[in-house]
């Protein structure tokens, strides 16, 4: 009995989720409409997505963000921002740990979630990762952005990984990207979103969300022969607190 009162309240939980999601976009929908409908807004409707959106979500859920620098963001200055994939709430954290405005490389098929499908693919970088021409359009728009004074947000596992993986193995993207584009990588552990909001619709539950920004990873001196070293050992560290933290 107590079993299937857990899985319900969890779905009414994961229902709730979305209808956050909702709401601000909803309340907001002239504003986000024009914003994205430029990329010169583009920091101003970040700015909406950091400061309202994601804290109207988080703090609904009762996900209260508890972050921890190791080393801070200049302001102006782009980034490559990498983190483990576990949840639909990684995205709110991201937007909470970077005051940096950044784009966000995803998957196409979240376009198909209504409302937040609409203004995804207006402002985010989007990757079809069975088609090659698409990731070759990816490092384009990257440097595009880049040359806007934008972060980049990529989540290296390449998709959400079976839930009972710790962290997935990275893909090179993310790290061929930075050093090509000399820009520092910023390695961040998502400690407890899975146990906040799993994709597992009858898993879920409020508590704490701590993120560490780990000490940047810079690669003015790097080359692409370095890509695989540097993705080990970024995987290496953020495996290490996730496998070490106990957090729940």
């Amino acid at each position: 009995m107590i079993s299937i009162l857990q899985k319900t309240g969890s779905v009414l939980y994961q229902i709730w989720f979305y209808i956050l999601v909702a709401i601000p976009i909803l309340i907001f929908l002239p504003i986000l409409v024009v914003l994205s409908a430029s990329e010169k807004w583009y920091p101003q409707f970040f700015w909406v997505a950091r400061n309202i959106w994601a804290n109207f979500i988080l703090y609904g859920m009762c996900c209260i963000p508890v972050i921890k620098r190791e080393e801070k963001l200049v302001k102006g200055k782009s980034y490559m921002l990498v983190a483990n994939h576990t949840s639909m709430l990684d995205i709110m954290m991201m937007l909470k740990a970077s005051p940096n405005p950044f784009v966000f490389v995803g998957k196409k098929e979240l376009v198909k979630i209504p409302l937040f499908g609409f203004f995804y693919k207006r402002v985010c970088i989007l990757v079809d990762r069975g088609d090659s021409k698409s990731r070759t359009a990816v490092y384009r728009r990257a440097q595009k952005r880049l040359n806007q004074g934008l972060s980049i947000c990529i989540f290296p596992e390449g998709g959400v990984p079976d839930e009972h993986i710790v962290l997935d193995s990275f893909k090179d993207g993310a790290f061929k990207m930075a050093i090509a584009h000399k820009i520092p990588v910023v390695p961040m552990t998502f400690y407890n979103n899975k146990a906040r909001l799993p994709f597992t619709i009858t898993k879920g539950k409020p508590g704490i969300s701590k993120v560490t920004v780990h000490h940047f990873f810079k690669t003015e001196n790097l080359d692409e022969a370095h890509k695989a070293s540097l993705r080990e050992e970024i995987r290496t560290i953020i495996l290490n607190n996730l496998t070490n933290s106990g957090s729940k």
